[in-house]
Formats: C-alpha cells, sequence, structure tokens
C-alpha cells in the first residue's frame, strides 16, 4: 500500500505531466491511491444488446449492434452536424454528432459491423441517439458487464477527459498492482464474510456482475466506517483512561431540599433514568462527557438543573451556556425561578450584559459567591474566571464550535464535567459517527398532561378558514405564533415577509394586540416585543425563525408557519416546539403554495404524520444527507466519507463499531504487534485531521 500511496499519478500510463496537473486541480489526484480510491458514483448495463425495435418510453443507456447504413452533413460552420442512419434487421435509429464531425465521419463506414451506447431520446416521433460510444463489433470478445461513471468537472470535459478516460486509468491502474496489501485482521475479514481489499477495489471500479459489486461496496463501506469508528472509540477509551474528572459522591442539601419543595413537576422515568445516569458518570473519578438528547418539551432544563445541583452539593460551581440571548434568557429565568427560592445564587451574563453588572459577576465568581452562571459565548471570554468551576452545561450545543467548547476546559486545573444538550434528536447512525466518543442519553418521554401537537397542512387558498381559526383560538385566550421566512419583501423573491404579514395581521385582529421580532432587531427592542407576548400584553407575535429555540410560552396553542416549504424538517419541527408547552390542544399550521415538488411534498407530510423527532430527524437525513446535519464539520471527528452513506448504512455502522470495541477491549492503545497495520492506516486516514480528542 505504501507504495501506491506515495507514486505520482503522472507515471501512470496515459496520464503523463499534463493531465496530471488536471487531475490534482479538479479531483485532487495526486496519487496511484487518491486514483484508486476515486470511486463511481453510479453504474452502466452493458451485459444486454438490445433490438432497436424493443425501444420505447423512457429508457437509460443501452447498447445496440448494427451497421450504418447512411452519412449526411447538415449545417454549416459551428452549426455543423453529422446524421447517420444506424440498423440492425429490427428498425433504424437515427445517430446524431454536434461536433467531430469530420472525425466521426472518416472514421465510421457503411455495412461494418458496430456497437453503440448511448441514450435514446424521442424527438418528432423518432428515436436518435447523440454522441453514442462506438466500438468495432468482435464475435470473441468477452461480453460487456458493469461499467462505473465517474465525476467529472466542466474543465476536465473541455480537456476531453470523459468518464471513460478515468475508467481507463483505472483499468491501467489495476493491471499495475499486483497485489493490494490488506487493511483488516483476518478474523474480522472471515466473521462479516468480506471481500479482499484487492478484489473490491477491482470489483468497484471494474463488476464482474451485480453481486461481485454489492460485495465489493459492502468491503470498502464497511472498512471506512470500520476506521472511522475505531478512531472515535480510541479517543474515547483513551480519554476516559487518562483524564481524571472532579469525583462528586455527594447527593446533599441542595439537591433534596429542590426535590422535595421545590421541584415544578414530577420528574418522568425517563428523566430520573437519565439523572442516574449524570450521577453514575459523575461519581465516577473520570470526566464526564456526555451527550443529552430529547425532544422539544421533553424536560431537558429540568434535567440539567438537578445536575448542576450535584455539583453544588459538592462544593463546585456550575455554569449553562446557550447559543443566544434569547434562549440563555429564557435559562435563566426558569433557573433563578427554580432555584432563587431554596437559596442558591445565579446571575447571567451575554454580550449586552453592562460593564457595571460584568465587573460583579467576574467578582463574584472568583470569590464563589455566585454559584451558578447562565450565558451566551460571552462566558467563554478569557476574563471570566470561577472559583471551582465542576459542570459545563451546553445547551443546542451543535451551534458551538470544538475550540470554543474548548476554552471551558481551561476555566479549572482539571477540566470540569461536559454535559450537552440538543433539543434537535440525532438519528441513531449519526450519533455513533459525529458524537461517538459521548456517551449518550436519551429523554424519550413527554412529561404528563402534555398533548401532541396537531399538525396540518393548508395552501394560500384555505387562508380565511386559517384565519377564522385563528380568532376562536384567540376568543378562548390563548396566543398566536406567525412565522415568516423573511424580515422584508424581496424583488427576488414571492416569499411572504414579517413587515407586510404585520400589517395584515394587525388589520384582520384589530380587537387583539400583535407583537413583532426579527434577528435584525436591537437587543433592548427584542426583548420588550418578547416580553410582551410572554407576559400576554400581546396576544400574537409575528416573527422570523429567531424564535427557533428558548421561547417558552405555555398559554400560546398555535404555531403558523408561513411557506412551510422554505424550511428544513429540524426547522419545521424546532418552531413546532413552540407551541403544545402548556395542557391545552395545541396546532401547528403549515401554509404553502399549491405547487409543490414530490420531495417537498414528502416533507411536508412527514410534519402532519408524526410528532416523533427521531423520526423527523431520521427523515431529513434521509433527504439532505448528513453532511450539513448537527454541525458536522465541528465535531472533530467526521471525515470524508467516499462510500458510504450514513442514512442508509446504520446495519454498516453497527458492525463496524462492534468489530472496533471488540479490538479495544483488549488493546485500548493499539499497542500489540498484531494492530500495528490499524495504527498505520489510521495515522494514515487521519493525517490531516486536528487532534480534538481531548475534547468533549
Amino acid at each position: 500500500m505504501n507504495d501506491i500511496v506515495h507514486l505520482d499519478i503522472k507515471y501512470l500510463k496515459g496520464v503523463g505531466p499534463k493531465r496530471a496537473e488536471l487531475l490534482a486541480k479538479e479531483l485532487d489526484i495526486h496519487t496511484y491511491y487518491d486514483l484508486l480510491y476515486y470511486l463511481p458514483f453510479r453504474y452502466i448495463d452493458k451485459t444486454h444488446i438490445h433490438k432497436i425495435n424493443e425501444i420505447s418510453g423512457e429508457m437509460p443507456s443501452i447498447q445496440l449492434k448494427g451497421h450504418f447504413i447512411t452519412f449526411a452533413e447538415q449545417g454549416e460552420g459551428a452549426k455543423k452536424r453529422l446524421h447517420a442512419l444506424f440498423g440492425d434487421g429490427t428498425g433504424t435509429i437515427e445517430v446524431v454528432w454536434f461536433n467531430s464531425v469530420k472525425r466521426m465521419k472518416e472514421s465510421l463506414h457503411t455495412g461494418k459491423e458496430y456497437i453503440i451506447f448511448g441514450k435514446p431520446t424521442l424527438f418528432n416521433s423518432r428515436y436518435s441517439i447523440s454522441h453514442p460510444e462506438i466500438e468495432d463489433f468482435k464475435p470473441d470478445a468477452e461480453p460487456k458487464g458493469l461499467r462505473g461513471v465517474y465525476t467529472l468537472t466542466e474543465k476536465m470535459r473541455n480537456r476531453a477527459v470523459s468518464s471513460r478516460t478515468i475508467q481507463q486509468l483505472e483499468e491501467n491502474l489495476l493491471s499495475s498492482i499486483k497485489s493490494i496489501e490488506e487493511t483488516l485482521p483476518k478474523e474480522i475479514l472471515e466473521r462479516n464474510k468480506l471481500m479482499g481489499l484487492h478484489d473490491a477495489l477491482n470489483n468497484i471500479h471494474k463488476p464482474r456482475s451485480i453481486h461481485d459489486l454489492q460485495r465489493a461496496q459492502l468491503r470498502l463501506k464497511f472498512d471506512e466506517l470500520f476506521f472511522l469508528q475505531l478512531n472515535i472509540l480510541r479517543f474515547a477509551k483513551s480519554r476516559s483512561i487518562k483524564i481524571v474528572g472532579f469525583q462528586f459522591t455527594r447527593i446533599g442539601e441542595h439537591f433534596n431540599n429542590f426535590y422535595n419543595t421545590a421541584l415544578p413537576f414530577e420528574l418522568t422515568e425517563a428523566q430520573k433514568r437519565v439523572i442516574k445516569e449524570i450521577r453514575k458518570d459523575m461519581g465516577s473519578g473520570r470526566q464526564m462527557n456526555r451527550l443529552l438528547q430529547g425532544d422539544v418539551g421533553s424536560g431537558k432544563t429540568l434535567v440539567a438543573v438537578m445536575s448542576t445541583l450535584i455539583a453544588l452539593d459538592n462544593g463546585y460551581q456550575a455554569c449553562i451556556i446557550a447559543p443566544t440571548e434569547i434562549l440563555a434568557t429564557q435559562h435563566y429565568t426558569t433557573v433563578s425561578e427554580m432555584l432563587t427560592k431554596i437559596g442558591i445564587k445565579t446571575a447571567l451574563l451575554t454580550g449586552s450584559t453592562k460593564k457595571s453588572e460584568r465587573d460583579i459577576i467576574h467578582t463574584q465568581l472568583l470569590s464563589g459567591e455566585l454559584d451558578i452562571l447562565i450565558g451566551t459565548h460571552a462566558v467563554l471570554e478569557d476574563t471570566v474566571n470561577f472559583h471551582n468551576l465542576g459542570l459545563v452545561v451546553i445547551d443546542e450545543q451543535h451551534r458551538f464550535g470544538v475550540a470554543q467548547r474548548a476554552k471551558m476546559w481551561k476555566k479549572n486545573s482539571t477540566p470540569p464535567h461536559i454535559l450537552v444538550m440538543t433539543a434537535t434528536p440525532i438519528p441513531r447512525t449519526l450519533a455513533m459517527t459525529v458524537y461517538g466518543d459521548l456517551d449518550v442519553s436519551v429523554i424519550d418521554e413527554l412529561p404528563p398532561g402534555r398533548k401532541p401537537v396537531t399538525t396540518v397542512l393548508r395552501f394560500d387558498n384555505h387562508r380565511q378558514s386559517v384565519y377564522r381559526f385563528i380568532g376562536e383560538q384567540l376568543k378562548l385566550g390563548r396566543q398566536i405564533y406567525i412565522v415568516y421566512p423573511l424580515i422584508q419583501e424581496s424583488e427576488k423573491s414571492d416569499l411572504r415577509n414579517l413587515e407586510d404579514g404585520y400589517e395584515i395581521i394587525k388589520e384582520t385582529f384589530p380587537s387583539y394586540r400583535v407583537c413583532f421580532v426579527h434577528g435584525k432587531m436591537r437587543p433592548a427592542e427584542k426583548d420588550y416585543q418578547m416580553q410582551l407576548f410572554v407576559s400576554h400584553k400581546a396576544d400574537i407575535l409575528v416573527a422570523t425563525t429567531v424564535i427557533e429555540v428558548g421561547v417558552n410560552v405555555p398559554n400560546a396553542t398555535v404555531m403558523v408557519i408561513e411557506n412551510a416549504e422554505r424550511f428544513g424538517l429540524a426547522q419545521l419541527h424546532q418552531l413546532r416546539g413552540r407551541v403544545g408547552r402548556g395542557a391545552d390542544q395545541s396546532y401547528c399550521i403549515l401554509m404553502s403554495h399549491q405547487k409543490l415538488s414530490k420531495d417537498t411534498r414528502h416533507r411536508l407530510n412527514v410534519m402532519t404524520e408524526t410528532n416523533d423527532g427521531f423520526i423527523v430527524a431520521e427523515e431529513d437525513m434521509k433527504l439532505r444527507g448528513p453532511g450539513d446535519m448537527e454541525g458536522t464539520q465541528q465535531s472533530g471527528i467526521a471525515f470524508n466519507l467516499k462510500i458510504s452513506n450514513l442514512a442508509h448504512d446504520g446495519q454498516i455502522i453497527q458492525l463496524a463499531r462492534d468489530a472496533a470495541s471488540e479490538i479495544l477491549d483488549k488493546d485500548p492503545e493499539l499497542r500489540l504487534p498484531e494492530n500495528k497495520k490499524l495504527t498505520q492506516q489510521l495515522a494514515f486516514l487521519f493525517r490531516k485531521q486536528a487532534n480534538w480528542s481531548l475534547i468533549s
């Protein structure tokens, strides 16, 4: 493997210096290894020769065997084209070339048998094929099989590099390599019935059959996911062994007092289970690194509060960080209401906190007088120091980069325990990869009394009936959210906007007070408008997605989302989570244009069919792919997957994870001689990645 890793691609037959420069610039292919792992994105079937009289409807590219009957040039200069009639005894089809006219006319002959390959298209009631691939028919030639199709750039096509060119280079490469060194231990190959690496790479580029292609794909997916899991789990085990954490063994006055006198409602079984998991982590003597998942309204904040009380009972301070001022303020209001009555001192630190207030907070943090600090990114600043920080809770943690989270480690000589939370349910396959180094807790149960939100899709022609329904809810004393995709009208878009919507809503509901918030408002004005709604001095809140997280108004029962077709599933689910927070039945109304694509209609139907955030998240990943979900680029763990798909390869991920775990259970540091190849492969695959292994 070392040879092909370092061999310059320019030395491969068919490449040379100029083409090597093109491959490097356009496809990041520099070595034999890079080309070997430049995989086809789809395959075309060349196992079957069709008859011309079989052509019908929309067909993929097909092969025909026959001869050219006539050739005729048409047009002049740049518009010159070559038309040919091709027949096979069952019928005829037109073949057209729009360039290379002279070359094609000189190289092809009537009466001679050829194999042509291309996509038939129907024009003026007659089928034709443009620019087919052509080769002489050879009766004794091996039957053709599946052929890979490779992604190309426009510049490559302009330089006459086609997918067929890449395939020929792959064939040249494979024929020059006698054997490809195995990367996986023999027992893993045998137990999982995996194809050898040499055969897999040959069959991924030039499959002998569909069966062999599927086996090759399985092997390469397993390879990719195994080394990803091995890397993640190796760092997690190393961290758990090497990094000592505060040992919180006491459950004392603060926790018991809160549980017995100030608990706002009975804990669900799921909350009790998660608190036990957190208690066990914090009492182990190792640093906790736990991810807490819970759907909107599942009671994560209460779990976080009770976790901070464990830290306080053991003589340490705690900190809760949120990504926005609205969410941080909401947490501060909720937490201080719960804890002030039992004598615990909390403070709020955000970007808009006045200097005089900051100075007081800094002093009280250092003296230990302040128990819990709640804030935004402002907490990460170097000027913010603690007397004895023992626990950090990070909410909506995917909005914080790894480097930002790492700053919290420096707030104490021994790294504090870390609890990261998300209200965006993470698909299991993504959790095993992007957050595979964290222990995961899930609150999969809503507090008693919560009713599922009824979600409906309504089109613009239903608007008056939607307004009548809003009016009925207002008469019952309920409050309403109306969310718009834009703040102002745009010439480039016909989307509804907040400014026009605000005026329309005021005219439609003149007896009720309407307030509004959006991301471009000054913090003070935004807070004022929000407080009007929170205190029920306003009945309708017109907003952009700035209210996606951190707004808790139990009396709000209707969420109207304008142009819902423009929002992703995760965002729609988060917005829906703003209602259904009280005991009254709540509703989410998705407003949309009637003309919707198949995918968009499917996305909106998912919202109307389920309230389960995990189902929504799985569908979201299938539709969007895993690349952008949950800040994978921030995790410091994910690397560029060439063949695996986290949305569809969950079973392979689990098999790969089990195999990696088994090896690390026997050899956590991968120091045994039999694991030397694994450490070398890990070092090679992750050579470009920053080492965030000790960062939560």
